[in-house]
């Protein structure tokens, strides 16, 4: 569990583990260099399997690096400090690997929150099974960073020594301070071939908070196409035969955030970029991208101020 001042939600995240079905875990917090009161809430549990390791600032990725190096474990779960896991996530995961030994990475469906924990109407409900390289890049099944559960010797084969650091061992590449999820989880599949996996269930609770800025929603495409530049230097088939329509689906999805900021000049923009490198999306996906385009026309319409109000419940949750 990477932390970085979130003290509004570490309670939330702790707890959530600690409440696990499941009950032979450890727990490791990364204190990654915050300046906020969430390392004096994680210091208050009094609980054996809790272990926190302290380290200078590095970003999500350089933080579940740490974690990863630390743990003992023969399976890694991922939890972002302001999410949470339902009761049953670890049982069930921990069932699923061990009854599938080739599988490497497992999944499952994850239920949108808001700031204050309360469930939003849409949550993220994948694709499950005979997931391929092209489908994860496309489409990203596993959805977020909190929804991963691995198997220690299919990411070791992604292990790499930081050439700054040589006795530091890093799985997530550093470089990347967004799309580092979707980075690792290409390069896992395309790369090394490790087979990815999902279960029923919503067993992840991924919290939205407001306050991004559209500028973000720049940052993140940025980085995406870093992540695909990279991804054609050791796969450049699969770039050159799915890079575009995996482009397309990153800016529908970022079109939806950009509505959900309140910005439909930019939504616009961005659909529309969308459809004009692959008109087929709107006939593979007709529902999602006709709920995108009519949220992006209704934005237009209606301003963003009004249309925020009317429509908050459900685009907070719609961003796949």
């Amino acid at each position: 569990m990477p932390v970085f001042n979130v003290e509004a939600y570490i309670g939330q995240a702790i707890d959530s583990v600690l409440a696990q079905s499941f009950t032979d875990f450890e727990l490791i917090i990364v204190d990654d260099g915050g300046n906020d009161r969430s390392m004096e809430i994680a210091c208050s549990y009094d609980d054996p399997r809790i272990r926190i390791v302290a380290q200078e600032n590095r970003g999500l990725a350089g933080a579940r690096n740490t974690g990863i190096a630390t743990s003992r474990g023969k399976y890694i779960a991922l939890l972002d400090s302001d999410d949470c896991f339902h009761p049953d996530k670890l049982r069930l995961h921990y069932i699923h690997l061990e009854a599938n030994p080739s599988v490497g990475v497992s999944y499952s469906g994850s239920q949108m929150i808001d700031h204050s924990g309360a469930a939003l109407a849409v949550a993220m409900r994948p694709k499950l099974r005979d997931i391929d390289s092209a489908q994860i890049l496309c489409r990203n099944p596993v959805g977020n960073g909190s929804a991963a559960v691995m198997r220690r010797s299919a990411i070791e084969l992604t292990a790499t020594l930081d050439p700054s650091e040589p006795s530091r061992r890093c799985w997530f590449d550093e470089s990347f301070r967004q799309s580092e999820d979707i980075e690792f989880w290409v390069r896992l599949s395309a790369k090394h071939g490790v087979k990815f996996e999902g279960i029923e269930g919503l067993l992840t609770q991924y919290r939205i908070i407001a306050g991004a800025l559209s500028a973000n929603i720049v940052k993140q495409y940025l980085s995406w196409n870093r992540m695909l530049r990279k991804t054609e230097t050791y796969a450049p088939e699969l770039v050159a035969k799915h890079g575009i329509p995996a482009r397309a689906y990153q800016l529908r999805y970022l079109a939806r955030r950009a509505v959900q900021l309140g910005d439909a000049r930019f939504s616009r923009s961005l659909l529309g970029e969308a459809l004009a490198l692959s008109p087929k999306m709107a006939f593979a996906e007709p529902v999602k991208t006709g709920l995108t385009s009519g949220a992006v026309l209704a934005a237009s319409l209606l301003g963003a101020e009004r249309f925020s109000k009317l429509a908050a419940p459900y685009l907070k949750g719609a961003i796949s």
